[in-house]
């Protein structure tokens, strides 16, 4: 039996994470933006906000729900590589911006996504 791979099952939800997103009407600005300070899974633009999204995924909710695996440490690292973001790409310091956190379960034959805007 084989198993799935981890980044396979990540880049489906962050797939399915940027289609919702985009269904609320934000714009993709970047995807896995990566840096020595980590990972940022989303970058959208929502009106004049420029948006952080952590993506979560998880098979069920049998250990606990994928938004609370967002650790204090997570959010840290989310918020060095944010800055590094907005470093390299020359963005005002005067942008508005915003963490969110999208939560999907994807067991069975369907598929639920949770979404806390300004988690953090």
């Amino acid at each position: 039996m084989a198993f799935p791979n981890p980044l396979s099952i990540g880049r489906s939800g962050e797939h399915s994470a940027e289609k919702f997103l985009c269904a609320k009407g934000m714009q993709l600005v970047a995807r896995n933006y990566r840096c020595a300070q980590g990972e940022i899974d989303l970058v959208m633009r929502d009106g004049d906000t420029l948006v952080f999204v952590e993506v979560r995924r998880r098979a069920s909710t049998a250990y606990g729900s994928p938004l609370e695996t967002v650790s204090t440490a997570k959010q840290r690292k989310l918020t060095a590589a944010a800055q590094h973001f907005l470093l390299s790409q020359k963005i005002p310091t005067r942008q508005a911006l915003r963490f969110d956190v999208i939560g999907i379960v994807s067991g069975g034959a369907k598929e639920t996504v949770d979404w806390i805007a300004n988690a953090f």
